[in-house]
This record gives structure tokens, C-alpha cells and sequence, in this order.
């Protein structure tokens, strides 16, 4: 069993840990120097504003282990088992395309559900990455001699992920990793229903001597074909409120709420 991998953006961590340190800081400031009730209004709107930060930049997450995938955005957690994990790309944030529903085998073209999953835990400028490759391609053309246009492509290509910043190779790395990992799961998904198939289809062709064998082979077939359900790679698509995240908001608004009118 791996350990769970768990990715985020690293400035969204850099910006809580600053803001973190900045609140407290001024909470240590108006409790010593704040005697009136706009220092105790001024503590309740960093005390909300931290509830913010929390939800907006310590919460977003994904976490991949060794039975699916789960999106923890600012407020919602969604949870989805690999093998319902049809497409992961990238258009403004990650995204994990979910089709869930029907045989263990059967292509996401044929799941009864699908939605996609946005997540605030990477992000990606498109319009960076197409400005690099439309300068790619006019590099490209400048080329005059044969030897350029036939190795001018893969040149081209190299340098168009030169201006990507780190955090944009990084995306595109744990998309990698993400898609590897569900596209394991898929092939194993097909192995294992074609097994059972197979398994269930031998008896039929067997020999009248060999039919002493029959019940005590049978039984095996079904256990195979749910394989992928105990592993839990079949868990549909689960969407939940985090009560965590609520309680970060609701509380502070409360309190302020409840400061003003005092």
C-alpha cells in the first residue's frame, strides 16, 4: 500500500503561513493596546478574514491513494474511486473528468454519470502556455534550410516550455501522475472482467471426466469480477460540504455580527 500523495499549490501555503503571521500579530497588538470597541471590531474582522484564508488557501487539495481520488476545494470535498476517473486536464484549474456507473469493464463513453471536478488546489494559465507555442511555431518558420524544417519541430516543442513557470510544470506533472495512475486502474478493470468472462465460459467447453472440477472453479469467477469493488476503485462520485469549512465562516461572521451590534 503507498502512502498518500497529497498535492497543492505552493503559494497558496506561503500566502496563509504570511497571513497567519500577520493576524496574530496584530490579535498580540490590540490585545495590548486596544482598549475600545473598534479594536474589538477590528479583531473579529481578522478573525473572519482568517476563516477566508483558510478555506480559500489552506484547504484546497488533492489527495491520491491507492483506491481514488479526492478534490478538496474551498467548501465541498469530492471523492471518486480510479476506476470513475475517465480524463484528468487542464484548462484554468485541474480538472478530473468523473464517469461512474455500469460494468467494472466499460469505457467512460458508457458510464451512466459523468461531471467534471474543478480544482483550486492547481492552477494553470492557458493563455500563457498558447503564447508560448504560437512563438514556438513563428521560430519554427524562420527556418530556411532542410535540415532546420525536419528538426525545427522538436526544437520548437523545447522551447515553447521554456517560458512555462515552475508552478505551470508542475501542473502538468501531477496531471501525469494522476491520469497514470487511473489509466492503471482502467486496463486492470478491463483484465479483470475479461477474466471472469473467460473463467465463466469454461465450463461450457469442458469434458464430461473434468466435470467433477466444475463446482469447485465456479464459485471463483464471481469474486474476481468484484475484485475492483472491495479494492474500492469502483466508488462512485461522493460531493460533501465540509462542516469544517462552514464553521471557519459562519463562526467569525457571527462574532462580528455580534460585535457591531453590542
Amino acid at each position: 500500500m503507498e502512502k498518500p500523495q497529497t498535492f497543492r499549490s505552493p503559494t497558496a501555503v506561503v500566502v496563509w503561513v504570511v497571513w497567519l503571521l500577520f493576524a496574530v500579530g496584530n490579535w498580540i497588538d490590540l490585545a495590548v493596546q486596544g482598549r475600545d470597541h473598534l479594536s474589538v471590531v477590528a479583531a473579529a474582522v481578522l478573525l473572519l478574514a482568517t476563516g477566508v484564508a483558510y478555506v480559500t488557501a489552506q484547504r484546497p487539495r488533492i489527495i491520491a491513494d491507492d483506491t481514488g481520488v479526492t478534490v478538496r476545494n474551498p467548501l465541498r470535498d469530492h471523492r471518486i474511486g480510479w476506476a470513475g476517473v475517465a480524463q484528468i486536464d487542464l484548462v484554468d484549474l485541474l480538472r478530473v473528468h468523473c464517469a461512474w456507473g455500469g460494468p467494472p469493464g466499460a469505457v467512460p463513453a458508457d458510464r451512466e454519470h459523468h461531471k467534471i471536478i474543478s480544482s483550486w488546489a492547481v492552477h494553470y494559465s492557458r493563455r500563457r502556455q498558447m503564447a508560448a507555442e504560437v512563438k514556438a511555431r513563428r521560430g519554427a518558420r524562420r527556418s530556411a534550410s532542410a535540415f532546420q524544417v525536419g528538426f525545427g519541430r522538436s526544437y520548437g516543442a523545447g522551447s515553447a516550455s521554456e517560458p512555462v513557470s515552475a508552478a505551470e510544470a508542475e501542473a502538468e506533472k501531477i496531471v501525469k501522475l494522476l491520469e497514470a495512475r487511473a489509466t492503471a486502474v482502467r486496463a486492470e478493470a478491463v483484465w479483470a472482467d475479461s477474466t471472469v468472462e473467460i473463467a465463466g465460459a469454461a465450463p461450457a467447453t469442458s469434458t464430461a471426466p473434468a466435470t467433477s472440477a466444475v463446482p469447485e472453479s465456479a464459485p471463483e469467477a464471481p469474486p474476481g469480477n468484484t475484485a475492483l469493488a472491495t479494492a474500492g476503485w469502483t466508488e462512485p462520485l461522493t460531493s460533501t460540504w465540509s462542516r469544517r469549512a462552514l464553521a471557519a465562516l459562519l463562526i467569525p461572521a457571527l462574532i462580528l455580527l455580534i460585535v457591531i451590534l453590542v
